[in-house]
């Protein structure tokens, strides 16, 4: 990883590109927890709050409104440590707002804690050395709590942070609408017979599918997270042929079948999909779990109509081999600038083993094997219930045993890529030379990075 690089483009990310946008021997062995149950790091910074007669006051920087969750867990958790108080400050997921969290982390302010929802922001912050090894910590064994699906968020065999939630990417749907469609609400389908269901749903001058911008991209890193991100002669492999069908299939969608907005316009207008959706205006949202903190938030978004759940479609004919985005997420770390770390990783380990549960509100449900998962998923649904298809969300969180990935993508890839293809869906460059300029921006990346 090449940290100038990194540092230099803290000041010029493109706003496009963001808005598509174990511990103990790497805590991957047994935990060796000391008689008082703390590493000897946290024993010690105890003790030395406790000597100097003073409060350890953090800052943990999350995505999520503090009043879907955020507020409550801090409120729990200071009540009853009045030696430790963290406040939370909440920066938006998108590509202005990981700069406002890396800017602050730069210049010295106050981040002792903070949350990464992809491991290309992870990877970057690690190189730039704001985010603690956590393998000196050695009383809680991530592994063992997470399960296997935390190795993958490991770099270079390592915890820089802790996945803290079950991670749920889908296409929420208007059951309603399905039905008097005569539409089955599907548990695995493909990109084709999605674009079908969109025609199939789109009313007058409307449209059939939604996307936030988050998860936009996923389609292509389900096929390149398989097949190889380069091939075997290690040179570019956006050139694949899923590629190729994703860009063509989408943009076909925006100006063919006018089943989804250009995505000119959907940046320019900051066009509401949430909103759009639980209105009732659009019938195919794709997202993830956090929607449930605006579906099940009837005062700002009322509705009238039940809410299922499909799996993201994929790109290829047939089932066998294909990935999706999922797994755990919410990966917090501790900054490795902070003074206070030790403070830090007993608030993360309380967090992680309960003290989140009122995060489920919002559509996080807790990851630890140690946490209460059916309290945890009556609070996600909590009086709104009876409004959504539980068979459709049980699978899409719970059941669904398509292999997942994270988003590993080095950020400067995801960059160069979605300068090409934003190219293509406005219409100024044609599809072939619009993977012509990927390929050959990716080979000139790896040839730098080597």
């Amino acid at each position: 990883m090449r940290k100038k690089g990194w540092l230099a483009g803290i000041a010029s990310l493109a706003l496009v590109t963001g808005a598509l946008a174990g511990c103990g021997n790497n805590n991957g062995g047994n935990a060796n927890p000391s008689a008082s149950g703390k590493s000897e790091a946290s024993s010690s910074a105890a003790a030395g709050s406790k000597a100097s007669g003073g409060t350890v006051k953090l800052k943990m920087w999350g995505g999520v409104p503090p009043e879907s969750g955020p507020q409550e867990v801090m409120d729990s958790w200071n009540k009853t440590h009045p030696d430790i108080q963290v406040e939370y400050v909440r920066y938006v997921n998108d590509d202005e707002g990981n700069l406002k969290l890396d800017t602050a982390m730069m210049t010295g302010q106050d981040v002792d804690l903070y949350v990464n929802y992809t491991l290309s922001q992870t990877a970057k912050r690690v190189e730039s050395g704001f985010a603690a090894d956590l393998s000196p910590f050695s009383d809680y064994n991530i592994d063992e709590k997470m399960g296997a699906a935390a190795a993958g968020w490991k770099i270079d065999g390592k915890y820089y942070g802790m996945p803290t939630t079950k991670s749920s990417y889908f296409v929420a749907l208007n059951k309603d609408a399905l039905d008097a469609a005569g539409l089955p609400v599907p548990k695995d389908w493909t990109w084709d017979e999605m674009r079908e269901y969109a025609k199939k749903l789109k009313k007058g001058d409307g449209y059939g599918f939604i996307q936030n911008t988050e998860p936009y991209v996923d389609p292509l890193d389900a096929v390149l997270s398989k097949d190889g991100y380069t091939k075997a002669d290690g040179t570019s492999n956006l050139d694949h042929p899923l590629v190729r069908k994703w860009l063509e299939s989408l943009n076909g969608m925006m100006k063919d079948d006018k089943t989804t907005p250009p995505l000119g316009e959907q940046l320019t207008s900051k066009m509401p999909v949430e909103q759009m959706f639980l209105s009732g205006e659009v019938p195919m949202l794709n997202i993830g779990a956090w929607l449930l903190r605006s579906s099940n938030n009837f005062t700002d978004y009322p509705r009238d109509f039940k809410i299922a759940f499909a799996p993201v479609p994929r790109l290829q004919d047939e089932a066998e081999g294909f990935m999706t985005r999922g797994g755990l997420g919410d990966y917090i770390s501790i900054n490795a600038r902070s003074k206070n770390q030790a403070a830090a990783w007993e608030f993360l380990k309380w967090y992680a083993d309960g003290g989140m549960a009122p995060m489920a509100a919002g559509g996080r449900l807790p990851a630890s094997k140690d946490a209460d998962q059916d309290a945890a998923l009556t609070s996600m649904l909590g009086d709104k219930a009876d409004t959504y298809d539980k068979e459709s969300l049980m699978y899409v969180i719970f059941d669904n045993k398509t292999p997942t990935f994270v988003r590993s993508v080095p950020q400067e890839v995801m960059d160069l890529r979605s300068q090409e293809y934003e190219k293509y869906f406005l219409g100024s460059q044609n599809l072939d030379a619009t993977i012509a300029a990927m390929v050959s921006r990716h080979n000139e990346f790896l040839k730098k990075s080597k």
